[in-house]
């Protein structure tokens, strides 16, 4: 008896843990972006863009990373997992549902300053897109914006 209420007791707190932890990762994604344009401006953009491209940097966390693109044009400026993306055109770029999320990326920077998106898109080591949010923010005096996401 006592042992069935410790494993409930221990699946309760899991749950709420869980729940806990998504919460916090949205929140860190979000804290993510806003240290990597804090670093733009105390270091500058080039030594910015270069640690987020860097799969060992500091704004490459596994699963949560900050990536950078343009507001100019949809393009990749850096991304520390997919480098092939840098200076791609992705204007016509779709996830699996059809949403031309990197223009969305741009939009929403540019008309909003930042915001929350919602697309498809594979696990870092994975080929099957799943649900995510991202967080993007444009920085300020660039023409820049960088984002960072969370998996669903």
């Amino acid at each position: 008896m006592k042992k069935g209420i410790l494993l409930a007791l221990v699946a309760a707190l899991c749950l709420a843990w869980s729940g806990l932890a998504a919460a916090q990762t949205a929140d860190e994604a979000k804290a993510d972006v806003q240290k990597a344009i804090a670093m733009a401006k105390e270091k500058g953009v080039d030594a910015t863009l270069k640690a987020i491209a860097d799969p060992k940097g500091p704004f490459a966390k596994g699963e949560l990373y900050v990536w950078a693109g343009a507001l100019d044009k949809v393009i990749m400026v850096a991304h520390p997992y997919k480098p092939e993306l840098v200076n791609k055109d992705l204007t016509v770029f779709k996830d699996i549902k059809g949403k031309q999320f990197f223009n969305e990326f741009v939009k929403v920077a540019k008309e909003k300053g930042s915001g929350w998106v919602e697309y498809y898109w594979p696990k870092p080591g994975s080929k099957e897109p799943v649900l995510k949010t991202s967080y993007v923010e444009a920085v300020p005096g660039q023409n820049l914006y960088f984002g960072a996401g969370v998996y669903k």
